[in-house]
């Protein structure tokens, strides 16, 4: 007949209580190390997304550049207007990539969401616990 948990001594509770509290502890740093990891890849591709966006705007200049010298130089306004498109298109590619980019370097994307939700629960569930 298996013994009645309520039958337990005070230090084999205490003993248990020890090592369920143990790997809640475990549990929880390996969750929070995945969500670190996490925020370090949307970081390296908010970083990724920042250079992508930030080349186009660049090349979205010299384009516009080129359209400006072409203008001046031709004055027959076909290849300067065509360059001038190319290059707003191009520089409102750059600017919509560089702000998601941002987005995901922003800090509330960052945040362990899922680590701190769960420090709160075991947080009531051991207070409930402990009564």
């Amino acid at each position: 007949m298996p013994a009645d948990p309520d039958d337990r001594s005070l230090p084999t509770l205490i003993s248990d209580l020890v090592q369920q509290l143990t790997t809640l502890v475990q549990t929880e740093g390996k969750l929070l190390r995945n969500e670190l990891r996490e925020s370090g890849n949307k970081i390296s591709s908010g970083a990724i997304g920042l250079a992508i966006g930030a080349a186009l705007l660049i090349a979205g200049l010299v384009i516009l550049l080129q359209a400006v010298v072409h203008f001046l130089v031709q004055a027959g306004m076909d290849i300067a207007w065509a360059s001038l498109a190319v290059g707003i298109v191009v520089g409102v590619i750059g600017y919509f990539v560089l702000q998601r980019g941002s987005k995901n370097l922003s800090p509330d994307a960052l945040t362990p969401q899922r680590s701190a939700e769960q420090l709160r629960k075991d947080a009531t569930l051991v207070r409930e616990q402990s009564r």
